[in-house]
């Protein structure tokens, strides 16, 4: 009769199975830290009953397997644990990868920057080059409609300089003019061998700008307003320099 019950016992089990009792050791569990926490367990009318029946069934468990069920709860604990730090892993993750993303894009837009602001400094720099080379091909046209003079005097070298010079650089270019030489295009210095209106040192220099450098002061002028404009922008960045050094 006994063994009779005991089958019938477990078949009760077999019925509702671990489902209801592991739900009843979750809800077990949860009373009990409750009460360690200093919360106040309460339970429905509702339930009561279900929870009494739930509690008679898990007394009919046997030991060795209520420990099943109760290791099945704090599994359960565990998975869920683990499910929560994958989570807040992922968001942090994210979180990296998002300010990683923004970073790059800060870093791309400063070289895009720098770029554009190369390139512009690039383009003024040409530009500069390519009116100097203008200004050149001008004074070479301009230099061929001088007749060569066995000798000129101040006046007149400072004609052909107004010609050859742009207006808004003339007094640039006569400051120097009448620094290094005092307008005489046969000046010398002795010591270095510097040659001319501007000095050209040495004076050989000035054969880029025509054969006659030492005798016709329009080669001479093509010359220095050439190495003016390639060396400082134009006559007033030459005069600018030689203020703050005494040459240039």
């Amino acid at each position: 009769m006994r063994a009779m019950l005991e089958g019938h016992r477990v078949s009760r089990i077999s019925v509702r199975g671990f489902a209801v009792a592991s739900a009843t050791a979750v809800t077990t569990v949860g009373a009990v830290v409750g009460v360690a926490s200093g919360a106040t367990a309460q339970v429905s009318d509702d339930n009561f009953e279900a929870t009494a029946a739930d509690t008679t069934l898990l007394a009919d468990i046997p030991a060795g397997q209520q420990a099943q069920v109760q290791t099945a709860s704090l599994t359960q604990q565990a998975e869920a644990q683990a499910s929560a730090a994958d989570t807040a892993a992922q968001k942090s993750a994210e979180e990296s990868a998002r300010l990683q993303a923004a970073k790059d894009a800060t870093a791309k837009k400063q070289a895009a920057e720098e770029k554009a602001e190369q390139e512009k400094k690039e383009a003024a720099e040409a530009k500069a080059k390519a009116e100097a080379e203008k200004k050149a091909k001008e004074s070479t046209v301009s230099i061929a409609s001088f007749s060569a003079q066995s000798s000129y005097t101040v006046a007149e070298v400072q004609a052909i300089a107004r010609q050859l010079v742009p207006a808004d650089q003339y007094q640039c270019f006569s400051n120097i003019v009448n620094h290094e030489s005092t307008w005489n295009y046969k000046a010398q210095n002795a010591s270095s061998g510097a040659y001319g209106l501007v000095q050209a040192l040495p004076g050989s220099k000035m054969a880029s700008a025509g054969a006659d450098w030492q005798t016709n002061p329009a080669t001479q002028i093509k010359w220095g307003l050439g190495y003016m404009d390639d060396r400082y922008g134009s006559p007033c960045g030459a005069w600018s320099f030689w203020q703050a050094n005494n040459w240039y």
